[in-house]
């Protein structure tokens, strides 16, 4: 549960910081991102699905029924591509994920450096003044 509780503080926190380092990495992964889930997991899900391309599923809005969407758009017809949605989707989510991970660990990183030991501290002010104090008793 602290996965998700951390994640959905993540989404909604105000941080610039944050927020700037989300969109630079998400432009940097999102080709990758959209290869991977174009060439690899969407293939996964069709197999599992029984070897349903999404990128191929679509209603027709004008009630005809078209055997693929090239023949649908071929005959101009309105369609909504919907496979391409959960391909997006899919997408989306992937991006949030590798987003949230890098962030994770970044400020991780930086508890660790806040946590590091301090040097230990030297004597007191109080505890000088009574070293000083027993020295002058015993001349």
């Amino acid at each position: 549960m602290g996965f998700f509780k951390d994640f959905k503080s993540f989404l909604l926190k105000g941080d610039i910081v944050s927020l700037a380092t989300a969109v630079v990495i998400g432009g940097a992964f999102n080709k990758i991102v959209g290869s991977a889930v174009a060439d690899i997991i969407m293939p996964i899900v069709g197999v599992l699905s029984g070897g349903t391309d999404f990128t191929q599923k679509f209603i027709s809005l004008d009630g005809n029924q078209y055997a693929t969407l090239a023949a649908a758009k071929e005959a101009k017809a309105a369609v909504m591509t919907y496979g391409n949605l959960i391909q997006a989707i899919i997408n989306f989510i992937i991006v949030g994920l590798f987003i949230f991970l890098v962030l994770k660990a970044y400020e991780k990183s930086k508890k660790k450096e806040e946590a590091a030991p301090k040097p230990p501290a030297g004597p007191t002010q109080e505890e000088l003044l009574s070293e000083i104090r027993d020295l002058l008793k015993n001349k």
